[in-house]
């Protein structure tokens, strides 16, 4: 049932079609002048278009389960991070996932079942990072010019 413009109770992976329909029609014919007549044809246009989408969402997900490139424990090595998408080999996982994948590190750690604290930096590389922190003094805790 739909509880406002646009919003809709959902039942597990169930989605209130209908109720998003009404909303979505609700919110239009509030903003723009239309026909009584062309209202029937619009709700049905509207639950078409919204059918389309979940069905075509259904059969996407199934292919969004591939197997990874490689094994997930073999994925961290001292010296990269395999990205599990495609195989490639990276110091720092977070930008790639982003550019080339449209994810954040938390759909990605979520789409492979991954730990919260599954790496996005190769060890090696935030290990010289963090070297090169304290040797010019960052993290000490000195406050200057107050």
């Amino acid at each position: 049932m739909a509880t406002a413009y646009g919003e809709a109770e959902t039942h597990g992976d169930d989605v209130d079609i209908l109720g998003l329909s009404a909303g979505i029609v609700a919110a239009y014919v509030a903003q723009n002048t239309v026909a009584r007549t062309a209202i029937p044809d619009l709700i049905r246009s509207v639950h078409g278009a919204l059918s389309a989408l979940g069905s075509s969402q259904a059969e996407q997900q199934p292919a969004e389960r591939n197997k990874p490139a490689v094994p997930v424990s073999r994925s961290v090595q001292r010296d990269y991070i395999v990205c599990l998408e495609d195989g490639k080999k990276l110091k720092m996982l977070k930008r790639y996932l982003r550019t080339h994948y449209d994810m954040s590190p938390e759909d990605y750690r979520r789409k492979w079942s991954l730990p919260g604290d599954y790496p996005m930096v190769a060890p090696a590389y935030a290990e010289r990072r963090s070297d090169f922190a304290k040797s010019i003094g960052l993290g000490k805790g000195k406050m200057r010019g107050r």
